[in-house]
């Protein structure tokens, strides 16, 4: 028996024209999501006028209020009313929607604000002598008049969806929605450096969040001083910058050492010719670009601009613009893989500060309650040996240093090597049959033995591999699998990158593939399945990686069992052998697993230990 849908009526109603403030409501529904929504809207309006300076002020997270100023062109009294109407907009003229050259592009913004709160504009244009103010309360227009302002535009948005009740009850507490609107403020400052901005809360007084200059010098320069301000002068001293271009796309910004991670994806800020976006591809090529120099839970920490001309990137994806969509996303996606990496290759040894930070904190000097007597430094004459009286047990312990030659107590350099060529040092001791203690020019470096050779071990497996390829391992009976004729197509674009890794795969006729080689490193393997993951990673991030991080994993953990192990004696020589492999590999700072190979500590800051400075 067939039962008739409640939504189905036998009364057909009429096909009617909404009317225009049932249509604002809907847009609203998509371009104004939250308070954050409105303030990001407002902002990159100020951007788009030429403001030099942009101020946000809000309360209650922004339902209250929100308040954009700027100090940008303003808006003509005559065309108020028409920048208020849905689809009316000064960037474009609506001939070519891929030559965009500007945040705003839609005309949506302004009416869609003015039909779910009560919004009030007040502006000048630069070439009028008075300014006019303007207000919308539920699609009701009142003005223009006359007001007192010195140029630019103010924007003010009160009681965000009173006219749309049912949309307060998804927004979050007063203390998300006031992070969400931190957030994008943050977002697009990085990305105008050339622009001041000031973020102040209202809720209970005037409480200033952030206020950052101009920044002047050339890009790099400005760019760097911008994401010192906002992420911290921790994370400028933690990373590298980048610059790297790929068939018409340059990519440049800064991105955190593999040993300066977070626990979660929180600081990866990414845009698109300067506007923020959040893309699950672009994200995707970042994880993978740090894929082997960082354990799965840690996640890298990074501000990347991508520039391109307007015609290869679709912005017009979603109404709030935070999606994009590249003409060849392969080609952007390999640009931030191959320029991170390379990058990261070419920054040499860098330890990070805040994992010396951190030694130097585990550090417990003890503190004297009386004032410290420094008694006077003598010289010990040369060839006496201080008694240490009380020290007899210290033959037990592991620390000790082996001299290179019997009358030289310190490691020699070889011809043309000098202290400042040696990044790491010269070996002094080895501690615990695990850490050797080396000395550098203006420090120390504490180095984790088996962590670094196994970085280096694994290094060279894949070098090995780079250069004579992915050995296969022929399958006595081929396995075909069924796919369908997209999976097929995904495959063949690919099957140059798989037969590098060993996997051999053909057409077997309709909707199947026949696989007639695995990788031999990996012994018995499901090929089923792995053609599943690689389809899934395809699909899900428009590339595969699956197959090359189980290779890397298996090199990983033969490289571990194939190091200097915990607990092993070594010589001078041996010890000072492995700092020269060390520099010799700019990946050598991380182990396999992304831990830190060694620490490095300054010698002001270990005198500051002992009270000499």
């Amino acid at each position: 028996m067939n039962v008739q849908s409640p939504n189905i009526s036998r009364d057909r109603r009429v096909i009617s024209q909404l009317d225009e403030a049932a249509v604002n409501r809907i847009a609203a529904g998509e371009v104004v999501e939250r308070p954050a929504s409105a303030v990001k809207e407002l902002i990159e309006n100020a951007i788009d006028a030429g403001a030099s300076r942009v101020e946000v002020a809000y309360a209650s997270g922004g339902m209250s209020f929100v308040e954009v100023s700027d100090d940008g062109t303003g808006i003509p009294t005559a065309e108020l009313p028409l920048a208020l109407s849905r689809h009316a907009t000064s960037k474009i003229d609506g001939s070519d929607l891929l030559n965009i050259h500007t945040f705003g592009f839609r005309g949506e913004a302004l009416p869609s604000l003015g039909s779910v709160a009560r919004l009030s504009i007040e502006t000048r244009f630069w070439e009028e002598d008075t300014g006019a103010a303007y207000s919308v309360e539920g699609s009701v227009a009142t003005g223009p008049k006359p007001c007192s302002r010195v140029r630019g535009t103010k924007v003010r948005v009160a009681d965000i969806f009173y006219a749309t009740p049912a949309r307060l009850k998804f927004l979050k507490s007063e203390r998300a929605e006031a992070k969400a609107i931190s957030d994008v403020v943050k977002r697009l400052a990085m990305a105008s450096p050339k622009v001041a901005f000031c973020l102040t809360d209202r809720t209970d007084g005037a409480r200033k969040l952030l206020d950052v200059p101009v920044e002047t010098g050339a890009l790099p320069v400005a760019l760097a001083a911008r994401l010192g301000r906002i992420l911290g002068r921790e994370f400028t001293q933690n990373a590298i910058w980048i610059d790297a271009e790929r068939d018409g796309l340059q990519l440049y910004g800064m991105a955190g050492l593999p040993t300066y991670s977070k626990g979660a994806a929180v600081a990866q800020y990414l845009f698109v010719n300067g506007r923020p976006v959040k893309d699950r591809m672009l994200t995707g090529a970042l994880r993978a670009a740090y894929m082997d120099v960082m354990s799965r839970d840690r996640h890298p920490v990074a501000a990347l601009f991508v520039e391109c001309a307007p015609e290869l990137v679709d912005v017009n994806v979603h109404p709030a613009k935070s999606e994009v969509r590249f003409r060849d996303a392969g080609v952007a996606r390999g640009l931030i893989v191959s320029g991170l990496r390379h990058a990261l290759a070419d920054a040499g040894h860098r330890s990070s500060t805040t994992i010396s930070g951190a030694t130097l904190g585990a550090f417990e000097p003890e503190r004297p309650q009386a004032p410290v007597y420094q008694m006077e430094t003598r010289r010990v004459p040369a060839g006496h040996t201080a008694p240490m009286p009380g020290f007899a047990e210290a033959s037990m312990l592991s620390g000790r240093v082996e001299a290179r030659s019997a009358d030289e107590g310190s490691y020699e350099p070889e011809e043309g090597l000098s202290p400042s060529t040696l990044p790491l040092g010269a070996a002094r001791a080895q501690l615990h049959e695990n850490y050797i203690i080396a000395q550098t020019t203006d420090g120390m470096v504490i180095v984790d033995q088996h962590a670094a050779h196994e970085r280096l071990v694994y290094e060279t497996l894949k070098t090995r591999m780079a250069e004579n390829g992915v050995a296969a391992q022929v399958l006595l009976i081929p396995e075909i699998i069924d796919v369908t004729q997209e999976q097929i197509a995904a495959l063949e674009a690919i099957a140059e990158d798989l037969a590098r890794l060993g996997i051999d795969l053909e057409r077997f006729g309709g909707n199947a593939v026949c696989v007639r080689s695995t990788p031999a490193i990996l012994g018995e393997v499901d090929a089923q399945a792995m053609i599943a993951d690689i389809l899934d990673e395809l699909e899900a991030e428009g590339a595969s990686v699956g197959v090359e991080a189980r290779i890397n994993a298996i090199l990983s953990r033969v490289s571990c069992h194939g190091s200097i192990r915990s607990g092993r004696r070594m010589t001078a020589d041996e010890m000072n052998a492995l700092l020269r492999q060390m520099e010799d590999n700019p990946m050598s700072g991380q182990c396999n697993h992304g831990r830190p190979t060694y620490v490095s500590l300054k010698l002001a800051d270990i005198e500051k230990l002992f009270g000499r400075t």
